[in-house]
């Protein structure tokens, strides 16, 4: 189910993402899908869990080709699948290495790598796919609320999915029955 989950986020992430225009809230710009992808970096978490490390990056590759394909699909340009493409594999590799290498609490690894994981992913995609360097669908001047705004929607959703972890970690300890040895 954690696989499901994974891979259906970043579709839908996409296809919300084509269907809405972005949202504008001061100087932010949002696109739809941004609210899903920081889920995506959770469910990562997830079936790296289960899974380990080596299997989570096959399932990398499959979200990868998915998700180019689903881009491609909804009409995206060449140049945008493939700032796409860079951002995702650039943001999962680094929140899946970060994430194995944290000796902390379940909770708190989701959240940090989650957060290197959405500032990359945020900072490629803007610059490569949508600023002059790229599509030119932004100019210049509005590349940085376009990053900030997706970090910040980014980094909300991994702070709720990372407290919600923590507490089902504290619920779970809490349960434990006491040893008397």
């Amino acid at each position: 189910m954690r696989i499901f989950l994974y891979l259906f986020s970043i579709v839908t992430a996409n296809v919300i993402t084509a269907a809405f225009a972005p949202l504008h809230l001061g100087i932010f710009i949002v696109p739809m899908g941004t609210l899903l992808v920081g889920a995506t970096f959770i469910l990562r978490d997830l079936v790296q869990n289960k899974y380990g490390r080596a299997k989570t990056y096959l399932f990398i590759g499959t979200a990868l080709v998915l998700s180019a394909a689903v881009s491609s699909y909804l009409g995206d340009t060449l140049l945008i699948v493939a700032a796409s493409a860079l951002s995702f594999l650039v943001s999962e590799t680094s929140d899946t290495e970060i994430y194995s290498r944290l000796n902390l609490p379940m909770s708190w690894r989701v959240f940090y790598s989650g957060l290197a994981g959405g500032f990359l992913d945020s900072i490629i995609f803007v610059i490569i796919g949508l600023s002059p360097l790229g599509a030119n669908f932004l100019p210049w001047e509005a590349v940085p609320a376009a990053i900030l705004g997706q970090v910040i929607f980014k980094t909300i959703i991994q702070g709720l999915g990372a407290l919600i972890l923590h507490q089902a970690e504290k619920s779970k300890l809490s349960s434990k029955p006491i040893s008397n040895n």
